[in-house]
């Protein structure tokens, strides 16, 4: 079972899409900045986790997540930040 979730930064209107099958180590890695170079280590204040869907395969939650990216994609995803 894999998860592609999307986390949200309020203090600079970021959102960072991405898949895992450990969301809770993802979610501490994102948050503890652990990557150093990763797109989510780049800015200061919290990742909120504002989406998740449970897919289940790994090829079909790249293809996903890859939708998700897309304009469309994040338009659908903005729907669920809470200002």
């Amino acid at each position: 079972m894999f998860i592609v979730y999307a986390i949200y930064n309020h203090d600079h209107d970021k959102i960072y899409i991405g898949q895992t099958n450990n969301l809770e180590l993802r979610l501490e890695a994102h948050r503890s900045k652990t990557f150093v170079t990763s797109y989510t280590s780049r800015f200061n204040g919290e990742w909120l986790l504002i989406y998740t869907e449970k897919i289940a395969t790994l090829g079909e939650a790249l293809k996903r997540e890859k939708q998700l990216k897309s304009f469309r994609g994040r338009e659908f995803i903005r729907q669920f930040i809470k200002r």
